[in-house]
């Protein structure tokens, strides 16, 4: 039978006072079951552990008192961990583990981390960049601390609020003869060639605007990565439609490109940031909230095109 934490204090309790009766006291409990502690330990040991003597109490024997140092320890160890944790759930300080699904996330996550934390704060960033699935993922298994991802596919299980909604536009390279347009549709788009930004969630998801407004789209490029979108776009190789905008209209290559909104009634996608809301550590709450704000007091304009 496993000792039990409990079993080992009320063991340690009784010998430290060299009585049951005061062990019993000192732990509010009956003296009855400080004896079916000792009991246990020595059934667990198969040694005998304690002398009790009527009226004069009890004492450990030799091999009662090498067992009561090692479970003294073992309890003083198991206290360290949880005062450790307790200021770690509460300090500003350590790891902080982020897992985006967000194509342009190093356009706002570095201002939102900036925001959080003051200059004299300990804390240690881990980002990844994944895919939706795989953010979902990482948080539920506890990789990841908190997550930026699409929620319009939010498994149940993950606690999530939601920081912008972004409804999808066109790209177009600089000087391109729809650029002039003030808004555009569907059907502007589909007899242009599509460079579509093929990953999880994402590819599926611009696909069906085009079977939804009944159009085919031609496609000239698949790229998972959205850098390589805006690229592919800035030199001429075709168009493209996306959600979020980085502020920025000029590609890693030099290219203009153009942002125009979409006039047909289209689903958006939501941003949302994922993380434990059954008790968050003071780190992520601070995360949470300095991202909320920064959509809120800076305005979706800065990452949405409308």
């Amino acid at each position: 039978m496993a000792l039990t934490l409990k079993a080992m204090q009320y063991f340690t309790t009784a010998l430290r006072l060299g009585s049951l009766t005061k062990a019993a006291d000192a732990l509010h409990i009956s003296a009855s079951a400080i004896a079916t502690a000792i009991d246990q330990v020595e059934a667990e040991f198969d040694l005998p552990l304690v002398t009790r003597r009527r009226a004069q109490g009890i004492e450990a024997t030799a091999n009662g008192r090498a067992i009561f140092q090692k479970f003294e320890r073992l309890l003083e160890d198991y206290a360290a961990v949880l005062q450790e944790g307790a200021e770690l759930k509460q300090a500003l300080s350590g790891p902080l583990r982020i897992g985006y699904y967000a194509p342009v996330a190093p356009a706002f996550l570095p201002h939102i981390l900036r925001r959080m934390l003051p200059d004299e704060a300990e804390v240690t960033l881990h980002l990844e960049a994944c895919d939706n699935d795989a953010a979902q993922d990482g948080l539920l298994t506890g990789a990841y601390d908190a997550i930026l991802f699409v929620s319009d596919d939010a498994r149940p299980a993950i606690d999530h609020d939601v920081l912008v909604t972004a409804p999808p536009y066109a790209l177009l390279p600089e000087g391109h003869l729809l650029a002039e347009a003030p808004d555009l549709s569907i059907a502007d788009l589909a007899n242009e060639p599509l460079i579509v930004l093929n990953r999880p969630f994402a590819g599926a998801y611009y696909q069906r605007l085009f079977e939804a407004a009944g159009h085919t789209p031609r496609v000239a490029a698949h790229t998972n990565s959205t850098e390589m979108v805006r690229s592919l776009v800035g030199a001429r190789q075709g168009v493209a439609i996306l959600n979020m905008w980085p502020r920025t209209e000029i590609t890693y290559a030099g290219d203009a490109l153009v942002a125009r909104p979409i006039a047909d009634p289209l689903p958006a996608l939501t941003l949302s940031v994922g993380y434990d809301k059954s008790a968050p550590r003071r780190l992520v709450r601070h995360f949470v909230e300095a991202a909320r704000v920064h959509f809120e007091e800076l305005g979706v304009g800065r990452c949405v095109v409308e």
